[in-house]
């Protein structure tokens, strides 16, 4: 892909992966492994409380065409077909859930120098057709996100951004829930070399005249392992140990903790990821 604006989910993307990514609160095992001729085989167990879930995922990779396949607990099988620059710039995914017949769905992808273009249609009577746009270049991009129910006639999402790049810098402001709330967000890289980096998000809902505050570092104590911490207004404190003890596999710790309720007990969460 030509480097460019994006998509407009990478609008904010950087802080949300500082400040959301690798939290973990439950228990969580992967593993994946790689037959002779380079299917990729990958299972899935989490722990929530009492409840066991998991699922088992098969990729197969044919030149540009990439076929996911998942089986869930539930005994939904979801399949989604990748076809990666039939043309330059171009990606299109084809998406669906059985036995759900609606749940059919086909999304374009296009990426140039100074636009970023994603559109997706359900494969129904009446559709849901969503549309999200973003032109500009690496350093300034504006864009939109909006979702039109073909059934009601009404629109179920709609939604801008803004963001801002500038050297290990990044800004970013978006409108979302039809205007009722507004998030600015903040992502600097401090330190390329340890992987230092700050970041913050504040969020205003102006249905509720709620404010949300979050801020966040991570740090890597060597190449192999990664501190992050965050907190918010609420009093909310987490943070993430990850070490990767051998390449591609991950060992994560996450815990967090209510500093205005010391009484209750920490949550804690743990994540392994085995691949060869």
């Amino acid at each position: 892909m030509v480097k460019g604006p994006g998509l407009y989910t990478d609008i904010g993307k950087k802080a949300r992966d500082l400040l959301y990514k690798d939290y973990v609160s439950d228990h969580k095992f992967t593993l994946t492994t790689y037959t002779a001729n380079g299917v990729a085989l990958t299972a899935t167990g989490i722990k929530k409380g009492e409840l066991v879930l998991g699922d088992v995922c098969t990729q197969l990779k044919n030149k540009n065409i990439t076929t996911d396949v998942k089986v869930d607990t539930n005994s939904n099988v979801i399949t989604t077909i990748t076809v990666d620059e039939p043309a330059p710039g171009l990606k299109t995914i084809f998406s669906f859930i059985l036995p759900d017949q609606k749940s059919g769905k086909v999304e374009l992808q296009y990426q140039h120098e100074y636009a970023g273009i994603s559109t997706g249609i359900g494969l129904t009577a009446s559709p849901l057709v969503n549309f999200s746009g973003v032109v500009g270049n690496n350093s300034l991009a504006f864009g939109t996100d909006v979702s039109f129910d073909t059934a009601s006639g009404n629109f179920t999402k709609c939604n801008a951004g803004l963001s801002y790049v500038y050297d290990d810098l990044i800004a970013s402001l978006t409108v979302n829930d039809k205007g009722d709330c507004i998030t600015a967000s903040y992502y600097h890289l401090v330190s390329p070399l340890s992987n230092t980096a700050v970041g913050a998000e504040m969020s205003h809902s102006f249905s509720s005249n709620e404010n949300t505050l979050t801020i966040g570092t991570q740090h890597a104590l060597d190449p192999l392992t990664l501190v992050k911490a965050r907190v918010n207004n609420y009093g909310r404190a987490s943070a993430v140990i990850q070490h990767e003890f051998l390449p591609k596999s991950l060992f994560t710790i996450s815990g967090e903790v209510d500093t205005r309720a010391i009484d209750r007990s920490a949550k804690i969460g743990l994540a392994l990821a085995l691949k060869p």
